[in-house]
């Protein structure tokens, strides 16, 4: 975890992370093959943030305020110049301070937001046994088509009776703008960011 005073590298995407979510990246710019490496060296994580405005490539983009740790679990080399990475979202954080490099690469100091454990109310069951039916039948349908070359987009503990780890996998998942995504990431209250999700299933009659 990085302290206030140490400088969080920071990797702006149009993707939202959340946490104990699965991010594969293909790496190939220099600043970012270099922040990885520096990272892998140090076993520390980096920051994904959503791109506010701005592009992937080239001059430093302006991200969101609120991003998620990204903690490297695998990576591979196959060619000379692109880096292969499996990341794991861990803790949200808050930006307090950035800067930017003369290679265009961003760092920031953050404040690590608190993860609130919460239980899955009876009200909300539905979003998790039908998370699992998804789940199961994504992971089972990848296997058909793929094989052993299929990668599981989902950590394998699942936490089906936490509020915040249900709220996320539906908001990774569901086909809805990233700005809302990232509104979601930003509520500290996993209760409310499940509310809102339950309330998105019933209206598309998913559950």
């Amino acid at each position: 975890m990085p302290e206030n005073e140490n400088w969080l590298p920071l990797f702006p995407l149009n993707t939202v992370l959340f946490p104990d979510g699965i991010l594969p990246l293909k790496i190939f710019e220099t600043r970012y093959i270099d922040m990885v490496r520096d990272c892998m060296k140090k076993d520390a994580p980096f920051g994904v943030v959503l791109i506010k405005s701005g592009q992937e490539i080239g001059t430093a983009a302006e991200p969101e305020n609120v991003g998620c740790l990204a903690v490297i679990t695998n990576w591979d080399a196959p060619q000379l110049g692109v880096l292969l990475l499996r990341t794991q979202g861990g803790s949200r954080f808050r930006i307090l301070e950035i800067r930017t490099h003369k290679d265009q690469h961003l760092e920031a100091r953050v404040e690590i937001l608190d993860n609130i454990a919460s239980g899955i109310k009876k009200e909300h069951a539905a979003c998790a046994n039908t998370l699992e039916l998804v789940i199961h039948d994504i992971n089972n349908t990848g296997r058909a088509e793929h094989g052993a070359d299929f990668e599981n987009p989902f950590a394998k503990k699942l936490q089906l009776n936490d509020a915040g780890w249900v709220a996320n996998r539906w908001s990774e998942i569901l086909p809805i703008p990233l700005k809302a995504k990232q509104k979601l990431l930003e509520l500290d209250d996993p209760q409310i960011r499940l509310t809102i999700v339950y309330q998105y299933l019933q209206q598309h009659q998913i559950i």
